[in-house]
């Protein structure tokens, strides 16, 4: 069983052109600076929705929503991820995945199961440690940014635009690097409140 810790029945914002609902699954490895879902890093922290409940609001939503989207916290660090994507779909929702690609095999497992993926990047590679606070973590961003270009899943590679990416030309190189792959990097405003 998944770990959730809350659940929107209903946005128009994270799964582009579809109403959907959000998971939000509990834990993250990462500890980045501007996260605007810091109550769900920890975690050893009990979910606060079940799974079943969670199954239950979305049977009496068939027909009201086009998709679910797994989000966090960093969705790929639950184990039972891949099932529970499946699960959904199953039930004929369009899946869709919010991560940071901490966790590239868990992101391969993921895939078949997805119809949209958005990846958050966070500085060029081999500067994510200094957002993350992860060493290496950039190595694993990295692959699973690969993966995603080859997977012929939908989706889209985002950064939320914070005050260390406007600095020493940070933004301009991440650009420059999602449009060297044939693709445009949708920018994020960062909300430090």
């Amino acid at each position: 069983m998944l770990i959730i810790g809350g659940l929107t029945p209903f946005t128009t914002i994270d799964y582009p052109g579809k109403l959907a609902a959000v998971i939000f699954c509990q834990g993250c490895a990462w500890r980045c600076g501007y996260c605007h879902n810091q109550h769900l890093l920890d975690v050893g922290q009990s979910g606060a929705v079940p799974w079943p409940e969670v199954i239950r609001i979305l049977e009496q939503r068939r027909g009201l929503l086009d998709a679910v989207v797994f989000s966090g916290g960093e969705p790929t660090l639950q184990l039972h991820l891949p099932q529970a994507i499946a699960t959904v779909r199953q039930m004929g929702f369009l899946t869709g995945l919010h991560t940071t690609g901490a966790y590239p095999q868990q992101l391969l497992d993921c895939l078949p199961h997805l119809d949209w993926v958005g990846m958050d990047l966070k500085a060029p590679f081999d500067q994510y440690p200094q957002i993350t606070g992860v060493p290496d973590s950039g190595i694993a961003a990295e692959q699973s940014a690969a993966m995603l270009r080859h997977s012929g899943v939908s989706h889209q590679f985002r950064t939320t635009v914070d005050s260390f990416l406007l600095q020493e030309g940070r933004i301009e190189k991440l650009k420059q690097m999602v449009t060297g792959w044939g693709e445009q990097l949708v920018l994020q405003e960062c909300r430090p409140d």
